[in-house]
């Protein structure tokens, strides 16, 4: 909570920002939004006050892109494109920084760099250069002074979160962990050797597969000795983003249509093994980041985002496709309790039957009709709907389909995404079932076999001996025993309460038809009224409860 009160400058700045962009939002706030869930401004208000805000919120509003889990679609497609709007930091001061990264003078290692940015973001500036050797690179220069900004208003951030967590939508969406989430991957973010790390990782994956052929698929070369944590050197690759790609009409005997169905099945092949096989993918795969070369070969760039995903994970994600394929909905809920975080309490009807609404709509279509990456945002919908929290790496997971389906889809519209998956459903599944090495996973099978008739004899052996001693106990916990509990007592009460009141009708109708007396006449029309405000006051609690039904 100490960064609330000591950038107070920042958070003015802020407030100012909110109420000159959304003045309805923040009228709603100031006015008192009694709502347990923060109402959000509209999706383009927030995308404009993130922009305003500047390069860390920018990375903030990226990042929330990335989490469809957590919010809704409209939002995650305005913020998908994100973007700061930055000057370059002058050429002098980016000189500087170079020469401090590197221990040899400029002159002994490039011949030339060319002094104009070719790229500015909010965190980095690329430059065109080439090396003593001929060899043309691209160099990624961190902006100076962005670290002190970044920790600035990293530390404000983790302060509105902790705040924020005190509601309930804080806490069911974990708030403060989606801070640390934001603080780990921005600051990691700062370190270029982290991004070197990741696209020498996924050119090694990649280079050799059954799937596809990978002479066709190129990821840069990474100059160890030319990176440091401020300025990141890269292999130049002349190309353009594939959907801006013009294709020869005839090559190597096909025809354009034939090339982009070959290029489309390349990339999701790719695609497909990152993240079923290696369970590690570029999670950032827009078309901006994915080139067509001028020799015809397909480049993925940009490789600092990048996702994970456990063998369990991958094997639950399988699974979860077949069953939409199926459009079983019991299933669906099933893996989607399997994915979500522990300790969490859902009702697994209401669950189900989200999931039975959802796929309705997909009876007597096509396979080819479906787009599946707009299935995996409405079961994350689902899932939110139901307050379930999965991990993170599920809306990476989701967000990279999107962006994969789209851009396969603008490259080449006739694309059928299950005829791109069906030929490798099989192999994925002998791969999670007897793993990369399959020979030794049948001997640990079978050790396991051998292990267990060994021992089975004499834990029956056991079993036995403890039930016919009586020795055996049973520990039962049955979840939300208290619950019931109070509501048969609340029950039982009610039926004596009702008992009670017409007891006391039918007494007073006794009394009244037994004598006609003055003062027997005024008690039984005590007991009348007395009996009627007793029933009204029931009726009125039972609706107050909701429970009339």
């Amino acid at each position: 909570m100490f960064a609330l009160t000591k950038n107070t400058s920042r958070q003015r700045e802020i407030a100012e920002v909110v109420l000159r962009n959304g003045w309805d939002y923040a009228r709603g706030l100031l006015t008192g939004n009694k709502s347990d869930e923060p109402r959000l401004p509209s999706p383009e208000v927030l995308r404009n006050i993130l922009i305003e805000l500047g390069p860390v919120y920018v990375k903030l509003g990226q990042l929330l892109s990335t989490r469809p889990d957590l919010l809704p679609g409209r939002y995650v497609d305005t913020l998908t494109d994100l973007q700061t709007n930055v000057p370059p930091v002058p050429w002098s001061q980016v000189e500087a920084l170079i020469r401090r990264e590197l221990s040899q003078p400029l002159e002994t290692i490039f011949n030339d760099i060319d002094h104009n940015a070719i790229a500015a973001g909010s965190i980095g500036q690329v430059y065109r250069a080439v090396l003593v050797d001929g060899q043309q690179v691209a160099l990624k220069v961190q902006r100076p002074g962005i670290e002190a900004v970044v920790a600035r208003d990293i530390s404000l951030i983790k302060s509105l979160a902790e705040l924020a967590s005190l509601t309930e939508f804080g806490k069911n969406f974990d708030i403060v962990g989606l801070a640390e989430e934001f603080s780990n991957a921005i600051t990691a973010e700062l370190d270029f050797t982290t991004e070197a790390k990741y696209t020498n990782q996924l050119r090694q994956n990649l280079t050799d597969s059954k799937w596809f052929d990978s002479s066709q698929l190129v990821i840069p070369q990474v100059y160890e000795d030319l990176t440091s944590t401020r300025l990141l050197t890269i292999e130049w690759l002349d190309g353009v983003p594939i959907l801006e790609a013009r294709l020869p009409q005839v090559k190597d005997g096909k025809d354009e249509d034939s090339q982009r169905s070959e290029i489309t099945t390349l990339l999701f092949r790719a695609f497909f093994k990152q993240v079923y096989v290696d369970g590690f993918f570029h999670a950032d795969p827009h078309p901006g980041n994915i080139f067509y070369l001028q020799d015809g070969r397909l480049a993925i760039l940009d490789c600092g985002m990048v996702g994970r995903l456990d063998p369990r994970t991958q094997q639950i994600l399988t699974e979860m496709l077949l069953a939409i394929v199926d459009l079983d909905g019991r299933r669906c809920s099933q893996l989607t309790l399997e994915l979500a975080e522990g300790g969490q309490q859902v009702n697994l009807k209401n669950l189900t039957n989200d999931y039975d609404k959802m796929l309705r709509k997909y009876y007597n279509r096509s396979i080819s009709e479906i787009n599946f990456s707009e299935v995996i945002y409405e079961v994350l919908q689902v899932s939110r709907n139901n307050k379930i929290r999965l991990p993170s790496n599920m809306g990476l997971y989701a967000k990279s389909l999107a962006n994969l389906e789209g851009v396969a889809r603008g490259f080449y519209p006739q694309i059928n995404l299950l005829d791109q998956i069906r030929p490798l459903v099989a192999d994925v599944f002998r791969r999670q079932l007897l793993g990369q090495r399959p020979v030794e996973t049948l001997l640990r099978i079978g050790l396991d076999f051998k292990s267990l008739s060994l021992r089975s004899p004499r834990m029956v052996e056991l079993l036995l001996d403890r039930i016919t001693s009586e020795t055996l106990q049973w520990n039962i916990n049955l979840r939300q025993l208290d619950t019931l509990s109070l509501s048969i007592k609340d029950s039982a009460n009610r039926l004596s309460f009702s008992i009670l009141v017409g007891s006391l009708i039918m007494g007073a109708a006794i009394i009244s038809t037994g004598s006609s007396t003055t003062q027997v006449s005024i008690l039984s029309n005590v007991l009348f009224a007395v009996a009627s405000f007793l029933g009204l006051w029931l009726i009125a609690s039972i609706i107050r409860s909701g429970r009339l039904k």
